[in-house]
């Protein structure tokens, strides 16, 4: 895969669980956006791993971790996820703060997102904006995860490290379930 010096290295783990004529990994990996591969063993050292069930939030902070080592997505079907993610090595775990999924199938629910969402937000949140908008720029819903989320995103991006982003996710989660009652 093609990259620029400064932008990470895509990498997604594809545990081969979901349609892969619906899946958004390996759309990516055909669009050259990211590399696939299907070895745990194969995700590099010291790359950042999304993984929901982290106890450590994603942020700013990482930005060095991804740029050196990559940022690595795990492909799965979120009714297997707690397995392939209790599979998934290394110490650099981050969970991505509280999204929207824009997706065909999970829209508006939180955190459920797609593949292409979570390194999407990855990358807003460590301020390569266009390169989270290329990498949803392949698929017909894409701009509508970054318009959903771009006011939480900002906030996300503007955080130092991952107790801030913690702080700007409670709020973010204790307005958007006020806003969840009125309705």
């Amino acid at each position: 895969m093609e990259r620029k010096s400064d932008s990470p290295r895509v990498i997604i783990y594809h545990a081969a669980q979901c349609d892969p004529k619906k899946c958004t990994g390996l759309r990516l990996g055909r669009q050259k956006r990211a590399s696939i591969v299907k070895d745990m063993r194969r995700v590099p050292r010291g790359a950042i791993v999304l993984n929901p069930v982290s106890r450590t939030a994603f942020s700013p902070a990482d930005r060095e971790y991804v740029l050196r080592s990559g940022l690595v997505a795990l492909d799965c079907s979120w009714n297997q996820a707690e397995e392939v993610f209790s599979r998934s090595r290394g110490t650099n775990q981050r969970s991505l703060p509280y999204l929207l999924a824009a997706n065909p199938i999970n829209t508006y629910k939180p955190i459920k997102l797609s593949t292409a969402e979570a390194i999407a937000a990855a990358l807003y949140i460590l301020g390569d904006i266009d390169a989270a908008k290329d990498t949803l720029s392949v698929f017909k819903w894409g701009h509508s995860f970054i318009t959903l989320n771009r006011e939480w995103l900002d906030s996300y991006a503007a955080c130092t490290n991952s107790s801030e982003v913690v702080k700007v996710q409670t709020e973010i989660m204790r307005e958007h379930q006020k806003l969840d009652r009125n309705d």
